[in-house]
């Protein structure tokens, strides 16, 4: 049986399929005149032509095929179209009866190639011909044995190589063979033969079927050895081919030390079981090799963890050596074998019935089920014929990395190209560098953490992507921000300045406090932060810096600690010691008094003076907001707010009415996962704009704003003072039901909650002083667990939330 997340995985690509069966009926081949269809030809974009005249014989099979034909190859953006000619027409594609027997490929005005179209017999065979022409330099034909190991050779230590034989060009298993070399052509080198001599002389005895081999040649560094070869057991679909080359991006082993019951890797998604060999720390190098070979028989078939009993909590029989857990949410196996042909042969007879089973169901295959479960995935999966400028960034070995962050300042991006969230955020890191240009002299660097796994464990880089800054005379600076290029980028810049500013004389505080010292730096923090201090206050101002070092890269601060303090602390009436808040888009500066105030409490000070106090809600600023725990009250808005609306909200912030809710707004169209709340809240979407009390933390009710009412200060106060006293009714309650990802590694809402959370509890680095890399980085792998701990979102924020694909 299939696991869960796999069925409604081919349910959804069924009902794709549905769509795209009906799509295809309504939007048929469409017919132009050369003089249209020419003129529609866009510079870099592929289309195929079959061109035909009104009296031409009967084409009438061709042209069915062809139309079905239309709607696939649109998906990848390949037009398609019959050109109907005059009887006058005199071109080359309407001349001969002989040439109105072809089809013709273009890319803008170019033609490619030029089909017979008894080559193009069925939907298949179009598909298969056209994407092989336009793949020509990702799909190396060839047709000896010779020709094969010469592009082994020149791989090795390079790339991967998927290694496909079919019996002919244009059947079923060519066209799957290149619609996943569309998709992954850029990653690995796709060869491709029809001669059956090439298939037997590299031992393949079953020579009936279309086959694929996986060869490992990237790990081979000695030319004189062979690339390790695996072997694809199932019949050669789009699905199977995805399913299978995502087992070969999974690590090959992993070590767990947790209760298999709870582990899940991506090969359970694919629909593939877990095999966990059981280690203790007597035999551990003995179980790891023994593991690892089992890991190899059983790739592509099966995930392979070493289980660590010493260090589980849970109890394995003391006889069991080995753990099989089937699919998720089924009871795992404990086994005892004692003959690892054994191991083997128990994995495959009992996955053998569920992927025959799945195959029956597999005939009918969506363009697009490459795309993962996932919306990073599937991000990857669009951008992945997008160019990356790599040069942007300086691409760091085991033998540079040192040398290179020793020599200047850098960040370093740790990351895996086998995981789809490095290689989502690496396109970020890269219009980050594209960023930097001319404004910082920042050294960007990247590492993969896949090839150069001893350098991320040495740098205590367990999970990736991660970032990292290296200044010169400091201890790396960890970013624990959200992965985006802005964020990475204000994160950058304010590290430029120190922690805190040392300001040196009250005109230079006033500059400051103004916005004018640090000009170029307001749009990125928007509150400037600044400690007043006597001379004599040396615990004051010593458990404030040590706070300010816990927001580095995050806010401005600066630290004012002369004789002529009180000029200041008279001016802005602030009681020493004191902190002094600007707030640049407020005009305005509040002082508060930090008599008695420890280190703990200044960062927390400082992280809710970077709040706003009417914010647009969005995806990434939500877990901050919530963490607030208060009630929402969310103005939904399809566009900018009503400047009305807008006044009598903050009138009533200022008047301290809203103090109990978190008053905000959501603008649908910066953030269209709106629509999707407020169908759960309404059922259908009501006009806006439209405001609601959502109380989150306790008992999910939500509560509508009377559609009658102008949303006026009385109004809005009236109806606030009702529900606080109870003699409002709700329109709904959230379920308390958990809405988990679909991919267990993607668990955004968490990551985001860990982010936000980050500011008043990571454990800063000291700045400015003098130490070695390794050893603080051994300090902050200590303290991890203290610092990743993310609060759970309550269930029903991900209800708020749970329309994944707008997020």
């Amino acid at each position: 049986m299939m696991s869960f997340s796999f069925n409604v995985f081919s349910v959804g690509i069924s009902c794709v399929m549905m769509c795209i069966v009906y799509k295809s009926a309504v939007n048929s081949l469409p017919e132009l005149s050369p003089q249209k269809y020419f003129s529609t030809l866009q510079a870099g974009k592929a289309s195929l032509a079959y061109f035909c005249q009104a009296d031409s014989p009967s084409t009438s099979v061709f042209l069915e095929e062809l139309d079905k034909a239309v709607k696939p190859l649109q998906d990848y953006g390949i037009s398609v179209a019959k050109v109907n000619c005059a009887k006058e027409e005199t071109s080359r594609y309407c001349g001969k009866e002989k040439d109105l027997m072809k089809a013709y490929l273009f890319r803008g005005n170019i033609l490619l190639r030029e089909f017979p179209t008894d080559t193009l017999f069925d939907e298949n065979a179009i598909i298969a011909h056209v994407l092989f022409a336009l793949l020509f330099n990702e799909v190396k034909y060839i047709t000896t044995l010779e020709d094969l190991q010469n592009i082994e050779n020149a791989l090795k230590g390079k790339a991967n190589i998927a290694f496909s034989y079919v019996r002919a060009i244009g059947t079923p298993e060519h066209k799957a063979v290149m619609e996943a070399a569309f998709v992954y052509g850029t990653t690995y080198q796709f060869v491709l033969t029809t001669e059956i001599a090439l298939l037997e002389s590299i031992g393949m005895e079953d020579i009936e079927h279309a086959h694929l081999y996986f060869f490992h040649c990237k790990p081979v560094l000695d030319l004189t050895q062979q690339c390790r070869r695996t072997l694809m057991g199932q019949p050669l679909t789009t699905l199977n081919i995805y399913r299978f080359i995502k087992s070969m991006e999974a690590p090959l082993l992993t070590e767990v030390a947790e209760d298999p019951q709870h582990v899940s890797t991506v090969h359970l998604q694919l629909g593939l079981p877990l095999v966990f060999i059981v280690s203790q720390q007597a035999t551990y190098e003995a179980d790891r090799r023994t593991a690892e070979w089992v890991a190899w028989r059983l790739l592509g078939k099966a995930g392979v963890l070493l289980l660590l009993r010493d260090s589980l909590e849970v109890d394995i029989p003391q006889q069991a050596n080995m753990v099989f857990k089937r699919e998720e949410g089924m009871p795992v196996e404990f086994l005892v074998f004692h003959d690892i042909d054994l191991v083997i042969s128990y994995i495959e007879n009992n996955t053998y019935i569920e992927q025959t089973q799945e195959d029956e169901d597999d005939d009918m295959e969506d363009p697009d089920m490459e795309i993962e479960d996932d919306e990073v995935a599937e991000s990857v999966y669009r951008d992945r014929k997008r160019h990356l400028p790599l040069e942007l960034t300086v691409e760091l070995t085991e033998e540079t990395f040192n040398t290179t962050i020793m020599a200047s300042d850098s960040m370093v991006l740790f990351y895996a190209d086998w995981q789809a969230v490095s290689m989502a955020f690496l396109h970020s890191y890269i219009d980050l560098a594209n960023k930097l240009k001319g404004i910082s002299t920042m050294l960007l660097t990247r590492i993969n953490c896949a090839d150069w796994p001893d350098v991320c464990t040495q740098q205590n880089v367990t999970e990736y992507p991660a970032v990292k800054m290296y200044l010169e005379g400091e201890n790396p600076v960890p970013y624990g921000g959200m992965l985006g290029a802005a964020e990475l980028l204000k994160f950058i810049l304010l590290n430029r300045i120190s922690c805190p500013v040392n300001i040196t004389s009250v005109q230079e505080a006033e500059e400051y406090l103004s916005g004018e010292l640090y000009k170029d730096l307001i749009s990125y923090s928007s509150v400037s932060v600044l400690g007043l201090f006597s001379p004599t206050m040396t615990t004051a101002r010593e458990d404030f810096t040590e706070a300010i070092k816990y927001l580095k890269g995050y806010v401005i601060a600066g630290i004012y600690s002369k004789e002529d303090v009180s000029i200041l602390s008279n001016k802005y009436t602030a009681t020493l010691p004191a902190l002094l808040l600007a707030k640049h888009k407020e005009g305005k500066v509040e002082s508060i008094p930090l008599a008695n105030t420890h280190g703990q409490e200044i960062v927390q000070i400082i992280t809710n003076a970077l709040l706003e106090i009417f914010p647009e809600i969005t995806v990434e600023n939500l877990p901050t907001y919530l963490q607030l725990q208060k009630p929402l009250l969310i103005l939904f808005s399809d566009g900018s707010i009503n400047p009305q609306y807008q006044k009598a909200i903050l009138t009533l912030v200022k008047e301290k009415h809203l103090d109990s809710v978190i008053p905000c707004w959501l603008n649908l169209k910066n953030t269209p996962v709106g629509r999707g709340i407020l169908k759960v809240y309404f059922e259908a979407l009501p006009p806006l704009p439209l405001l609601v009390v959502v109380n989150v933390h306790s008992g999910g009710q939500v509560f509508a704003f009377p559609s009658d009412q102008a949303i006026t200060e009385q109004n809005l106060l009236l109806w606030l003072n009702k529900l606080e006293a109870g003699l409002e009714s709700h329109i709904k309650i959230l379920s308390a039901q958990e809405w988990k990802p679909l991919l267990p590694s993607y668990n955004f809402l968490n990551m985001m909650d860990a982010a936000a959370s980050q500011h008043p509890t990571r454990k800063g680095p000291e700045c400015m002083k003098e130490g070695g890399i390794q050893e603080n980085d051994k300090e902050q792998h200590e303290d991890k667990s203290a610092r990743r701990q993310p609060k759970v979102l309550d269930s029903r924020v991900t209800s708020l939330f749970k329309e994944r694909q707008d997020i």
